[in-house]
């Protein structure tokens, strides 16, 4: 993942509708994408564009500590502990090294992949054009 330093939010949003055109509609793909479309917009609609970026940059700052409530050796241990009704919502865990948060979705809480800031100078996490 990129850190894009000055992005502008309606340029954003153009460009993710540029990229869910090239997906067929009704596909998970553009889907996604047009949720993110949303995502961006409900920040400006709730004037939060602010706190957003904020967020944003956090997200890659490297002094920026996150806090992490559970290690796992493994996904079948995260998941047990998951279905215990243990975790809360934006909860931040890792598993098998790896960054992830609780997210609650419809009737169920889930991972999310939320990589740590280590990883983020992991190779797999740069750009192509670094």
């Amino acid at each position: 993942m990129a850190y894009i330093p000055d992005f502008d939010i309606d340029d954003i949003i153009d460009t993710l509708n540029s990229a869910s055109e090239k997906h067929v509609e009704g596909s998970k793909e553009r889907d996604a994408i047009e949720l993110a479309q949303i995502a961006l917009s409900y920040t400006r609609h709730i004037r939060k564009e602010d706190d957003f970026v904020r967020y944003y940059k956090q997200h890659f700052d490297p002094s920026y500590t996150i806090k992490i409530s559970h290690e796992f050796a493994t996904r079948e241990e995260a998941d047990n502990w998951l279905a215990s009704g243990k975790a809360e919502d934006a909860e931040r865990v890792k598993i098998e090294g790896k960054g992830f948060m609780v997210v609650r979705l419809p009737g169920r809480l889930s991972f999310m992949v939320a990589p740590l800031p280590e990883e983020m100078d992991a190779d797999e996490w740069k750009d192509d054009s670094e």
